[in-house]
């Protein structure tokens, strides 16, 4: 299962990393509330200082900055998209002259704000929950008192997507092999759909040999807890950094 999460994850460079040291529990529960805070955050200064925590966090988890920035890309295309919708839609201070008047600083403001908030909870989030394996994802779910059937979906899901998307290839490559060529007409549309009928009745037929593989296995409709976190001496210093920096929130945003 953990070869899946590969397709996942933003790869980290090899050895030891720092943000592991940590309980996973309290990683997922930061990861909440830096989405939270950077969602709700409405100064340019509150974003910049999320944008260093998210860079910091990204610097413990050894991830590699190429990566990253390939990763990132397409955020950088829905900002993109942002740019040349929000500025034409939003009143407030024309941009310049001419056919500009008909566009607005705010929205410009308005499209950049929603970009960086979408890039710096992706950096964050790759940088607290990125290097988590799928069965510890699926044990600090189970951990935080989720819903069984929610966890079970969300393993589920990470673990098969990938495996549908090769029944798919597959599908595709048979077609080619047969002279397939995509073309804007009705047969391939039609060849389309009937791919995506045969991709659904497939994956039926896999899911009832799944379930009984799992069923031989001992499987009773839920996954077992095998694995226990501990709080550690680490964890109160992870502790007191989200503290200080949740204070450091709260008067940027002139809350407190």
């Amino acid at each position: 299962m953990n070869r899946q999460w590969d397709e996942f994850e933003l790869a980290a460079a090899p050895g030891p990393r720092i943000i592991d040291a940590f309980d996973p529990r309290l990683r997922v529960i930061a990861l909440l509330l830096f989405a939270t805070a950077t969602v709700f955050a409405r100064q340019a200064l509150t974003l910049a200082g999320l944008g260093v925590l998210s860079g910091i966090l990204l610097a413990l988890a050894r991830f590699s900055m190429r990566r990253t920035l390939r990763r990132i890309l397409p955020v950088v295309g829905f900002g993109v998209i942002l740019a040349g919708v929000l500025p034409w839609t939003v009143p407030g201070q024309p941009l310049g002259p001419g056919w500009l008047a008909h566009a607005s600083w705010d929205g410009l403001y308005q499209a950049l704000m929603i970009w960086a908030k979408a890039t710096i909870v992706l950096g964050g989030a790759a940088g607290l929950v990125g290097t988590l394996e799928i069965p510890v994802l699926g044990h600090v779910l189970a951990h935080l008192r989720l819903p069984r059937r929610l966890v079970q979906i969300v393993l589920l899901s990470i673990r098969y997507l990938k495996v549908l998307e090769d029944e798919y290839h597959r599908l595709h490559t048979a077609a080619r092999m047969r002279g397939f060529r995509p073309r804007w007409n009705r047969w391939t549309f039609h060849t389309y759909g009937q791919m995506v009928g045969m991709l659904i009745v497939r994956s039926l037929a896999r899911s009832d040999r799944i379930l009984a593989a799992m069923k031989c296995r001992g499987f009773k409709g839920y996954f077992y807890l095998w694995r226990h976190f501990h709080f550690s001496w680490r964890d109160v210093w992870f502790v007191a950094a989200l503290s200080l920096a949740g204070l450091a929130y709260l008067r940027l945003e002139r809350l407190l």
